[in-house]
Formats: C-alpha cells, structure tokens, sequence
C-alpha cells in the first residue's frame, strides 16, 4: 500500500531528524589553555602594520589574525585567507585569489579593499623594500588582489608570504578607519581563529575561541598568553600547572624541567640565530672600526660552552647569520675560541691592554648568555658593563638606532638569505646601524637575477663578505626550549617548520577531563 503524501512527507521528516540526532556532534570549543611566555607583551604585537623583522609578534599574529599567506604546517607558503595565486610570465604580476565568505571578528567579509588598504597600511621591517618595488595595487574586484611590481622579483612571496615581514597579514579597513590606529591596538580585530578578549599592556593577553573561523573551529575555548621574563618563574608557573606551555628554558632549569614527572621538554633548532653586534664599527673612530678588533671579539667566546651550559647542547655554533637550512645559504663554521689570539690581535691593533667597550646589551631574555660573553670578552681586555632591557624596548632601541657600545642581535624570521640580510646589512635595513658598499651593489644584483645559479653565488659572495669583515660575531643558531604540563594533548610546538612558538593555534589541543 502505497503512504499518503502528507503520510509520506511524515516517514521523511522522521528519518530526517533520527539521522540528526545520531550524527555525532560537532566538537565546541572548551577549556583555557595558558601560555608563560618568555617576554613583556608590547600593545604594538596586536596590530600588524608594525611587524618587525623578527619572529616574536608572530606568536600572537598567529592567534588574533590571519594572511594571504603565510608558514603552515607542510607548506611555507600555504594558502590561507587567499585560496590561490598566478604570477604572470614576466614576474611583474602576482594575482590572488581570495577564499569566499571569509569573515572578521566583526562579521565583516574580508574583501580586496581590506588587503589593498593593509598592506598599504603595513610600516614594519621590509616596508621600505616593499615601496620600492611594489609599483601599486590594484583591486581587480572584492574576491581578487593584484600586485603589479616595477620589474621582476622573485623573493616577492619569500618576503610578503612568510615571516620575513608579516606584510600579507590583512586587517579590516572600515573598522581601522572607524577607530584609527590607537583604537585599534586597544581592541583589535582580525580574522584569525581567536579573538580579542582582553590585554594588560605587558602582562597579559586573553583571547577566545572564533567558531566562524575559515581553516576549523578552534578545540581550545580560551587563551591566555602572560608575560613571564623572568625564567624560573615560568618554570616554577609549569611545575604548579598555573600555566600548560612555557617558552624559553636553558641550562639547569631546563634541566630539571626535563626530569620532572609530567613535563615534557620540547627543544627545536629555528630560524633564530643570535649574533653579538658592533655599532660602532662605522665610527672611524673607534677600536671597532678596525677588524682585527671584531675578530678578537669574536676568537675570545667559547660558542660550544655556552651551547653546553646555557642550551643543553641543542643550538648549532655558526659563523653566519643566516640560517644552514635557508634559501640560498652558506655554511660558515663559526670562530675557533682562541683567547690567546684574540690578545694578540688587540695588541697588534693597538690596544695590548684591551681597551673599555662601554655597554653590552643581550639580546631580552638571554641575559645569562650575555653574561658569559661578557666574561669572556673581560678575560682577553674588552672591558664591558652589562646593561638588560625588556624586549619590546630592546626592540624599539635597535630600530631607532639608540643601543651603543655591544649588543647581542637576533632574528627567527622565515625567509631566504636575501631577507635574512636585507634588515641587518643593506641600506633599506630596518635594522643596519651601517653597510658596506661591496654588500649593497651586490645585494641589488641579486634582486634581479632570475637564473637561481647565478644568484645563489651572489649572495653567497656577500655573506663571505660580512664574515670576512667580521661584520657580526655569530654565535649560534638557536636551539630553542620550551616545555608542557600534562594537560596539553597537543602543544602545536612541532607542527610549523622552524616556529618557535606554539601554531597555529587553531590545532592546540587539551585532553579531555
């Protein structure tokens, strides 16, 4: 007997709802997972206009908001708020593609306009570079973004698509024009899997869970990112489960971190390197413009036993700024220790009595380091005095051009050899207290050439020439330590190729009560 139609319709309703309530329920967002992280949070991390050429900000950018492109687990240039790219013939022309229905925190869809106006927007550690030679962009319609470039580049993605500036990160125009700038870094608003809750300047950061999200629905509902500098702190904060993932552990701490029952060590070698800086070298006038000086510097650290005492052994000594495992590197074994050359060399220079080098600043939070190196350089006669300074100081500091006597730089940006160098040792260099014009003629050559051959050598010949200067004194590429508590199922430590930090953050995970 064939069911009446509204008898039917009855049958069909009730299959309906009988497959709705078996299907399994989507997961929702649950639970508070903290984060004691290794420096003071600065307002600025929250806006992405000002990105500098290091990776800290992104710890926080990977949260609160999202981009074009960016590093993502397997790829790193993976597709994000953009779904794909073309690039024309003559490399002048690069098209994205956005990815539909895409929306801010706000309810906004992120449109052409949004990324045209942020980029344009963008004033952080390659916005030189981008305006010379970016000739402008254009949007073709809302789902689509061109940029048109004055003549072939072919790190143009290496730069705008990965952590090297943080350029392709995309805020919402309406709403930055509705509150400006400083409205916006007080209540931020992106389009990355959580948003903004609260922020105490320094100490701490709350976000929560945006279950609108394009990529997933975040598993953690809440995240808290405290400022914890001081090292045993942190590791104290992890032993009592205050907090569930700490950045930063060296030496004993680290130690007994390790042997702890229910933490768990997680080191990494990243794209940090660390390096100790001479400001002064352009001054002709002083000890450091003369290289014997710098190389005597350089001979009298005992790389490997700071590696030992200060890093478990997890970082690399190098000779080199940039990076083994980068584009275009070159592998530079790092100075022997050689205490007793460096004092010849300083009396050779002039100075057998060493001389007073002023200030020496580590680079925040590797104090401990810098109080070895101190000592180190005290043993062969370069006097120094310790100064420390909170990150996001230190930060503004270099930038401006304001820390004199000896630092201790760094950088953890992804990138090439070409944007590992651009900050530190070119003229466009947000970070170059001076250049060598031998570096800078060649570093513009290498811009242009398209045949990867013939520009491998290129910027293999400059980095031969920054260590055969003795431009920087490198010390290692950083073997970097973080930690968990036994709540974490998964800390997102691993899941990014060379990040330091926990990402994306969409992926963290607790385990269930």
């Amino acid at each position: 007997m064939t069911p009446r139609p509204r008898a039917a319709r009855s049958l069909l309703m009730l299959a309906l709802l009988t497959l709705v309530l078996a299907a399994p329920a989507a997961a929702q967002p649950a639970g508070t997972m903290t984060w004691g992280v290794h420096v003071t949070l600065a307002t600025r991390w929250l806006d992405t206009s000002e990105t500098e050429s290091e990776i800290t900000p992104f710890m926080i950018l990977y949260g609160l908001h999202d981009a074009l492109v960016k590093p993502m687990p397997g790829n790193l240039n993976a597709p994000c708020l953009a779904e794909s790219w073309t690039v024309s013939k003559d490399g002048r022309v690069w098209e994205f593609v956005l990815r539909k229905g895409v929306k801010f925190h706000n309810g906004e869809v992120v449109t052409a306009e949004d990324v045209k106006f942020s980029f344009e927007r963008y004033k952080g550690g390659a916005a030189a570079l981008f305006r010379e030679r970016v000739r402008e962009v254009q949007v073709v319609d809302p789902g689509r973004i061109r940029f048109v470039l004055k003549e072939p580049w072919p790190d143009f993605m290496t730069f705008y698509g990965t952590s090297a500036s943080g350029a392709a990160y995309v805020v919402p125009k309406k709403y930055v024009e509705k509150v400006g700038d400083d409205g916006f870094r007080k209540a931020p608003i992106g389009a990355g899997p959580y948003k903004f809750v609260s922020f105490q300047p320094g100490v701490e950061l709350v976000l929560e869970a945006f279950e609108g999200y394009w990529r997933k629905v975040p598993h953690v509902k809440r995240l808290v990112i405290r400022g914890i500098p001081d090292e045993s702190t942190r590791a104290a904060a992890l032993k009592r489960g205050d907090v569930d993932v700490v950045y930063y552990l060296n030496g004993p701490i680290a130690d007994d971190v390790r042997r702890t029952p229910g933490l768990t060590l997680a080191a990494t070698r990243t794209n940090g390197v660390l390096w100790v800086e001479f400001p002064e070298q352009w001054d002709p006038k002083s000890p450091w413009a003369d290289r014997r000086v710098r190389l005597a510097a350089s001979l009298a650290i005992d790389r490997q036993a700071i590696n030992e005492a200060e890093s478990l052994g997890f970082s690399g000594p190098t000779g080199n700024i940039v990076p083994r495992h980068q584009e275009f590197a070159l592998p530079i074994d790092p100075h022997p220790y050689d205490p007793k050359k460096a004092k010849a060399l300083l009396a050779e220079a002039g100075f057998p009595n060493g001389f007073d080098a002023g200030e020496f600043t580590p680079y925040p939070p590797y104090t401990s380091m810098g109080e070895a190196i101190v000592n180190y350089l005290g043993a062969v006669g370069i006097k120094t005095r310790m100064r420390t300074m909170e990150r996001a100081s230190f930060l503004s500091a270099w930038r401006d051009k304001k820390l004199r006597g000896v630092f201790v730089g760094a950088t953890g940006s992804a990138g090439n050899a070409s944007t590992r160098i651009e900050p530190f040792a070119t003229s466009r260099g947000i970070n170059a207290y001076g250049v060598l014009p031998d570096v800078e003629g060649t570093f513009q050559r290498q811009l242009q050439e398209m045949d990867r051959k013939k520009r491998e050598e290129l910027l293999h010949q400059i980095q031969r020439l920054l260590a055969d200067r003795v431009v920087f004194a490198p010390i290692w590429e950083n073997g970097f330590i973080r930690a968990y508590g036994p709540r974490v199922e998964e800390a997102g430590l691993s899941l990014i190729q060379a990040f330091p930090y926990s990402g994306p953050l969409e992926d963290v995970k607790l385990k269930k009560p």
